[in-house]
């Protein structure tokens, strides 16, 4: 299982298995160290290499990675401030022929770090932060093996110099690190080197890119999809994500609103009226709310409304602000998705009394607290629902902009009003934001942001 994302319990017991199972450590060591020295040796390209070996596991590693660069011709320096603790280790170690250094500077155009792998819990310092420090400062290309080796693998909490790495290569499995900030952004590319674990139970992965299809022969608008977009006090907000949500597969978008709306596209139809009677129409599969609808008491009555229609809804911005558990206490929490950025995020765990401490645990946490569908927004975004706790690719820096949050709302609305699966249309609408994000070229605004979803849609077909 390729997209599995494993803690470091798991991963130890997926290795534990492994040798369970007849594989002796040893041979786990070589399978991936060797599939390991693949990537360095295709980077090298004949060039010299430093292979940095710290005491444990991941330090043998790092001698495997050298040994098996060393047979290929490549001239290679290890640098080990100890010996190799465990016995393992040691013995990858003695296979190694090549000079192991106590010290040494770090001179060749490629370095690859073996210090501390994916089970490192306390501050790196002394000779190893040195180590690390003069990586840091030195310009070649860093490989970092399995995790860079200040990062603490569950949280992506950093403890010690972090260098920029250009390539970081996990080892058997992904680990949670890989997918969090801030350890993420200090990765580079990252690539995996299977070593033939069998990963069963998995309660996290690696997103894999969705794959969308044309509406059915005998579809009509409202077969596709009716999504109801609740405005408010700010007539902005609501107006983008309708933008972006008539181009991400709905077949019918409305705006509720008291506004005006004279720059609204012809293609979108504005109502005002009752509210209540508005939001009765049982054709409406599904809704948005919070986009500019205001904090004041007309928007927590029609956010309370809308809840109680037990529709599928996407809760976003405001909305998110007036949410509590009286609130929830009339809704069909399976059905609804929020997506919080991590101001709201924090919010959120303090209405509803979560204590944990990085996204991931909060987004766990709310999730567990709420039954509610969560997709923690960001640089790292985490989704987090009933089946799986899922992971994606980073996204483009160039959505750190006014508006965008907006667009992914109608995107995930637009896709739930679709199917109704709000951990689908979560998962759906972030592949698409990040393709709209890379089809729509640097420095974009949300409108150019929320256009680019059709493009988007079309290269995901």
């Amino acid at each position: 299982m390729t997209d599995a994302v494993l803690t470091v319990d798991q991963m130890r017991a997926a290795e534990q298995a492994a040798m369970a199972g007849g594989t002796s450590e040893w041979a786990l060591m070589q399978r991936a160290g060797e599939g390991a020295a693949q990537w360095v040796m295709r980077v090298a390209a004949g060039r010299p290499v430093t292979v940095l070996c710290g005491p444990g596991n991941n330090g043998g590693d790092g001698y495997v990675i050298a040994e098996a660069v060393h047979r290929k011709g490549n001239p290679v320096t290890v640098i080990a401030p100890v010996e190799p603790k465990s016995e393992t280790a040691q013995h990858a170690r003695t296979q190694f022929r090549g000079e192991v250094l106590r010290s040494g500077s770090l001179e060749h155009p490629v370095v690859v770090d073996c210090l501390f792998g994916y089970g490192l819990d306390r501050e790196v310092c002394g000779a190893f932060g040195e180590l690390l420090e003069e990586l840091s400062a030195t310009d070649c290309y860093k490989i970092a093996i399995d995790v860079p080796s200040a990062v603490q693998s569950d949280s992506g909490s950093v403890l010690g110099p972090l260098p920029h790495y250009e390539l970081t290569l996990a080892l058997g499995a992904w680990k949670q690190a890989h997918f969090l900030m801030p350890a993420m952004a200090s990765m580079g590319f990252r690539r995996l080197v299977e070593i033939g674990l069998e990963l069963t139970d998995v309660s996290a992965r690696f997103s894999s890119r969705p794959q969308f299809h044309a509406p059915t022969s005998d579809a009509h608008k409202y077969r596709r999809g009716l999504l109801a977009i609740v405005a408010g006090a700010m007539p902005g907000a609501p107006l983008l994500a309708a933008e972006a949500a008539m181009r991400a597969g709905a077949g019918y978008v409305k705006l509720f609103s008291e506004h005006s709306h004279p720059d609204a596209p012809a293609d979108l139809v504005v109502e005002q009226g009752e509210f209540a009677e508005r939001i009765d129409d049982e054709r409406i599969s599904a809704f948005l709310v919070g986009p500019g609808l205001g904090r004041d008491e007309l928007a927590r009555e029609r956010l309370a409304q809308v809840l109680a229609r037990k529709v599928p809804t996407v809760l976003d911005a405001d909305a998110l602000h007036l949410l509590d558990a009286k609130l929830l206490d009339d809704a069909d929490t399976a059905s609804l998705c929020i997506t919080p950025h991590e101001g709201e995020l924090a919010r959120l765990c303090e209405t509803f009394g979560i204590a944990g401490e990085g996204k991931l645990e909060r987004a766990r946490g709310l999730h567990k607290a709420t039954g509610l569908t969560v997709l923690a927004k960001g640089p790292d975004t985490i989704l987090q629902s009933d089946v799986m706790t899922s992971f994606f690719p980073r996204g483009s820096s160039w959505l750190s902009v006014a508006g965008t949050g907006d667009v992914l709302a109608g995107v995930t609305a637009s896709r739930l009003s679709v199917h109704g699966d709000p951990a689908r249309a979560c998962e759906e609408a972030v592949w698409l934001h990040h393709e709209a994000a890379r089809l729509a070229s640097p420095a974009f605004s949300a409108g150019d942001l929320a256009h680019a979803v059709r493009p988007a849609m079309a290269a995901l077909l």
